[in-house]
């Protein structure tokens, strides 16, 4: 982290996590860094409108949010999404969500 860089505040980390699909994005990122290889699963969608919904506000909401956070950096372009400069302050919280999945609620990953 470089000098006058603000360390995430748990508010944010929460308001990162509040989404199921960025948290399934952020816990992915735990292994595969880079994600632009895998295809896109739009999970809990009944109808190809709802799919297409789910990715228009991955694209217009969860992507920029993550990336203004700084937990992901995004490339518009070439659809790859990395470990942003503050992945390191969240990953403690992804790695108590994804050892305990088996635990929580089926919607919570």
């Amino acid at each position: 982290m470089t000098d006058g860089e603000a360390i995430s505040s748990f508010d944010e980390m929460i308001d990162a996590l509040a989404s199921v699909q960025r948290r399934k994005l952020l816990i992915a990122l735990l292994e595969n860094n880079p994600q632009d290889d895998t295809p896109v699963v739009i999970g809990g969608c009944d109808t190809e409108a709802d799919a297409l919904g789910s990715l228009v506000s991955m694209y217009h909401v969860h992507l920029p949010k993550l990336v203004e956070y700084g937990f992901i950096e995004w490339n518009e372009e070439t659809y790859e999404v990395i470990k942003g400069p503050k992945f390191n302050e969240i990953r403690p919280l992804l790695d108590l969500l994804d050892t305990h999945e088996d635990e929580l609620p089926a919607d919570w990953v």
